[in-house]
């Protein structure tokens, strides 16, 4: 998972990230424009968004979907400065090009009220697709993604048999109970326009985590049951 968990991500120094030895630095310095897309990815997750930002530029300018996608999310990172309406055409653009993450992305814009009145059918449309690919880290963030839409039920059907498939299959790809972890998280913090803090929810998704043998999401659920 590399985009939508944001909250989560191993975070890359950015000293390493610009070092000379950085396996895609001098690449990106050359025009090639994948190599330019993977650095920004990775000052992306260092939290370095304007260097991010302008690599993907870069990388967009010369037809990449994925930094297109990459922009999109960049527009949105900021719940205080985001800029919906911007992502969502940028979005549209990536998936247009063909971009896995781009459909992943497009879909998380498509169900959040910031963006405008939200498109639960063609989100839903979007992840399915992008989930078949189980290949690609998109498949593990689509697959996520409806886990949640499910269990939130904004939209949906409030779905827990559903939600519990998509996660399981999530974190299959990934690792054993992530999925449910990352889900009692957006639970626990909210996320503005699509999701409402829900303690127990949390707890319910946290110890479903915990019970798959996430040891972070035990950890969480034992600090949150004792008032933590």
């Amino acid at each position: 998972m590399k985009r939508l968990c944001i909250l989560f991500f191993f975070c890359v120094s950015t000293a390493w990230a610009e070092m000379p030895d950085n396996p895609y630095l001098k690449h990106a310095q050359a025009g090639d424009s994948r190599a330019q897309f993977y650095l920004a990815d990775t000052l992306f997750s260092a939290g370095e968004y304007q260097q991010a930002e302008n690599w993907a530029a870069k990388s967009a300018a010369q037809g990449d979907a994925d930094a297109l996608a990459l922009l999109a999310q960049l527009k949105i990172h900021d719940p205080t400065n985001a800029d919906y309406q911007q992502a969502k055409s940028l979005a549209e653009q990536a998936v247009e090009r063909g971009s896995q993450t781009g459909k992943v992305t497009l879909a998380r814009i498509l169900v959040n009220t910031q963006a405008g009145n939200p498109d639960y059918p063609a989100a839903i449309k979007l992840l399915e697709s992008a989930s078949q690919d189980i290949e690609s880290d998109s498949a593990v963030d689509a697959q996520m993604f409806l886990g949640l839409l499910y269990a939130n039920g904004a939209g949906v059907s409030q779905d827990d048999e559903k939600a519990t498939f998509w996660f399981k299959r999530s974190s299959a790809l990934s690792r054993s109970g992530y999925a449910e972890y990352w889900a009692g998280m957006l639970f626990l913090n909210g996320e503005k326009g699509f999701i409402a803090t829900n303690k127990q929810r949390a707890l319910q998704w946290l110890n479903l985590s915990c019970t798959e043998g996430n040891d972070t999401g035990c950890e969480v659920f034992e600090q949150i049951s004792n008032g933590g």
